[in-house]
């Protein structure tokens, strides 16, 4: 028979997640499984540009020390990892981690490899863009990759095959967390209810330590304690899909019905059809209270059939992005950042014929807020900030070089000069029928 409860924690909520917290999560946790949410559009997209130029490359850059500190603290717990930090390349994730396992003395280990996210030979050219006008074909950039959300009908047969580490690609977050509690429950893939259910309690974990405190603290309207030292989340989960959200005792953060429904609304567009490709989720009626310090009971949430067609994220090479500032301080910095301001458009539109993609902004004159608002006339400490995206890089090289030419052909007082010129992507979206999607998974054993 199953037990009471099932433990899921998240050991990552984004690609540059601590580590630390994970592992404690682990040797304290006693959970069941733990997830590692590790992808965004844009990280796909990037990991695609990072495997054209290394074959081996194009997964998580972390993998190697988070395998290395979370196996032998998974092998010794009992705890399953699943992960999309295949990113655009899980078959050389998965392999490292074969080879990491085998390093660490880990004999029997079975890691298994899901595979057919990525759809970029087979998804239709001229699919309509969904959150804009246009098609894809529309698009003047070249495709660096193309991924479709795979749902829980990619990792059941994984898990139903023993393995003790998932590593994907583009696995849907939620479905991360939904897929070990139908393979320990038993739930039905028809079971809309109960898939609904498992889905709330993945979408308030995946983003680790949001429903803990991260990213939540303002201080005097929402204090939260020891952020520096903020634990990952925990859910208790029981048969039914209600589920008690906590964290370690110990650790810095909080749990809270704030927390909570905070996360609950995160990228949530309908509450009453949030979809996945798993079950069409309904959050308008969820029950959310505490149960005590640090634990929030979750419950009655739902679900019906899941959508026909799933979401593609579709990156694109966007070329580069090149960032320049300097900074200007004492009397009249405001004065003299708006004359930096005025040189650089001036210098790189009539010059250089550099006009379009560009932004200059004149940070700590509340210039980000794109309004006529300044700070106090005494402000006596702005930076000069200008970006441009561009293909051409030699469009990126000549920005630099006008801002840093400022130190000497500008207004009094500049210094303190950083450039710099990055890859850059574009990602955007377009949907496919299911029946295009044919994930499949390999195991192997350490």
């Amino acid at each position: 028979m199953p037990s009471q409860t099932f433990r899921i924690g998240t050991g990552a909520g984004f690609s540059a997640d601590r580590l630390e917290p994970a592992v404690d999560l682990v040797k304290r946790g006693n959970l069941d499984v733990l997830v590692l949410e590790c992808l965004g559009e844009r990280t796909v997209a990037f990991a695609h540009r990072d495997r054209m130029a290394d074959p081996r490359r194009g997964y998580n850059s972390l993998l190697d020390r988070r395998m290395r500190a979370l196996l032998p603290a998974c092998r010794a717990a009992g705890t399953k990892i699943i992960t999309n930090m295949g990113a655009a390349n899980p078959r050389a994730a998965a392999q490292r981690t074969l080879e990491i396992a085998r390093e660490l003395g880990l004999t029997g280990l079975k890691i298994a490899c899901i595979e057919g996210d990525d759809v970029t030979q087979s998804a239709p050219r001229d699919a309509a863009l969904m959150d804009e006008p246009g098609r894809l074909s529309d698009v003047d950039m070249p495709v660096v990759g193309m991924n479709v959300y795979l749902g829980v009908d990619a990792i059941l047969p994984a898990l139903q095959a023993g393995a003790n580490v998932i590593i994907g690609g583009r696995l849907a977050d939620p479905s991360m967390f939904l897929a070990p509690l139908m393979h320990h429950y038993g739930w039905a893939e028809t079971d809309m209810p109960r898939l609904g259910a498992g889905i709330l309690v993945g979408h308030l974990l995946e983003c680790g330590m949001q429903i803990t405190g991260g990213y939540f603290a303002d201080p005097g309207v929402k204090d939260v304690p020891d952020l520096a030292n903020c634990g990952f989340p925990i859910a208790e989960v029981a048969s039914d899909g209600s589920a008690v959200i906590t964290k370690l005792s110990g650790t810095g953060g909080c749990v809270t019905t704030a927390t909570v429904k905070e996360q609950l609304l995160y990228e949530v567009h309908d509450p009453s059809a949030y979809l996945t490709p798993d079950v069409t989720a309904d959050f308008s009626a969820v029950n959310i209270k505490s149960v005590g310090a640090d634990r929030v009971q979750i419950s009655n949430a739902s679900g019906r059939t899941r959508p026909e067609r799933l979401k593609v994220t579709v990156g694109f090479d966007g070329g580069f992005h090149a960032e320049a500032g300097v900074s200007y301080a004492g009397p009249s910095a405001i004065e003299r950042g708006q004359i930096a301001c005025d040189i650089v458009r001036q210098r790189l539109a009539q010059t250089h014929g550099i006009a379009d993609n560009v932004r200059v902004d004149l940070i700590g004159a509340s210039s980000l807020f794109a309004t006529a608002q300044r700070y106090p006339a005494d402000t006596q400490d702005v930076r000069l900030h200008v970006a441009l995206r561009t293909r051409d890089r030699t469009a990126a090289e000549t920005m630099l070089w006008e801002v840093e030419a400022l130190l000497c052909c500008g207004p009094a007082g500049g210094g303190g000069f950083r450039g710099a010129i990055t890859a850059a992507v574009v990602t955007k979206s377009i949907l496919i029928d299911r029946a295009q999607v044919k994930p499949s998974f390999t195991v192997q054993v350490a």
